[in-house]
């Protein structure tokens, strides 16, 4: 019985060491991109590119910034000020405490927002970053020019994806234990993966783990803030749904028919029956366009945008 436990308890440091330089390679080949600003509630991480009317690109569930492809940053940058955002407790970004709901996160966002003196900007949030565009759009509409939501999640959710249930383990400490003892592992054999179901029925950009910031997602504190993340959605989500009918800003949807991950007729097709005026234009493509198809998603994401300006 000692030898069995001496044996866990060897292979646990050993799962340990490699969760430990899953990290270490993460940072390395994804450092930090751009600036920092203390925001009431963290520290947000974001980049900010180019001039003129501002567009605010954020990520979704267990993201960073970088899964906003450089060709797709660049392209938005040469008529725009584009602002990359790290959301509270993703990426390098950080909270005091808890991580916070869709409502504090936004609030997060809107201080930086404010306090790099944007004026209304255009929200361009990929799936979970939809949803906190939508929680922001509600808090402070003075805020938002236009919504340009990609693979939003925009309807509560009843189901959890099976991909995604392994965030919903509810203590913090069985958290922890699987966060280092087998996310980092399992972050070092995805990184070869050239086909993820979150990219389905695209295959895995070949730069996607230091380019496209897939190495920072395996790292343990990355999936506890996506744990409480993923936890906090179906608490929040049924209330936000019901505003969505006062939305005034323009607003546009953007889904892959390939979407493996949200139903574009739930959260594209119907979403934009609950706003006045909304519009979800179908590509081919899954879940990951902003990473997978940039150029293509910034040229949509523009036509938001002049669309607006006319």
């Amino acid at each position: 019985m000692t030898g069995i436990l001496t044996g866990l308890v060897l292979i646990g440091l050993a799962l340990m060491l490699v969760t430990r330089f899953a990290m270490q390679r993460a940072e390395q080949l994804a450092p930090p991109l751009g600036q920092f600003r203390d925001v009431p509630g963290g520290r947000l991480h974001f980049t900010d590119q180019g001039s003129g009317r501002a567009v605010v690109l954020i990520h979704g569930l267990a993201g960073n910034l970088r899964n906003f492809a450089p060709e797709l940053v660049t392209q938005l940058a040469r008529n725009h000020r584009v602002i990359a955002v790290d959301r509270p407790g993703a990426g390098y970004s950080t909270v005091t405490g808890a991580i916070p709901d869709l409502h504090g996160q936004a609030a997060m966002v809107a201080a930086l927002i404010e306090g790099l003196d944007l004026g209304p900007v255009t929200l361009a949030g990929h799936s979970l970053g939809g949803a906190l565009s939508l929680a922001l759009v509600k808090a402070r509409p003075d805020l938002v020019a236009s919504l340009a939501l990609i693979a939003p999640l925009t309807q509560p959710i009843t189901d959890v994806p099976p991909q995604f249930r392994t965030l919903m383990i509810t203590s913090p400490w069985a958290r922890k234990i699987v966060a280092w003892l087998l996310i980092g592992p399992a972050g070092l054999l995805a990184g070869r993966a050239r086909q993820l179901p979150a990219f389905a029925p695209d295959a895995v950009p070949a730069n996607f783990e230091s380019l496209g910031g897939g190495a920072l997602l395996f790292r343990p504190a990355n999936f506890d803030s996506a744990s409480q993340d993923a936890q906090a959605v179906p608490v929040v989500l049924p209330a936000l749904a019901e505003t969505y009918g006062a939305i005034a800003c323009p607003t546009h949807v953007l889904f892959g028919r390939g979407d493996q991950i949200l139903s574009p007729a739930l959260h594209g097709e119907l979403f934009v029956t609950q706003v006045a005026g909304a519009r979800c234009d179908l590509v081919e493509g899954g879940h990951m366009l902003p990473s997978v198809h940039g150029a293509m998603t910034a040229q949509w994401i523009e036509t938001v945008i002049q669309g607006v300006s006319q």
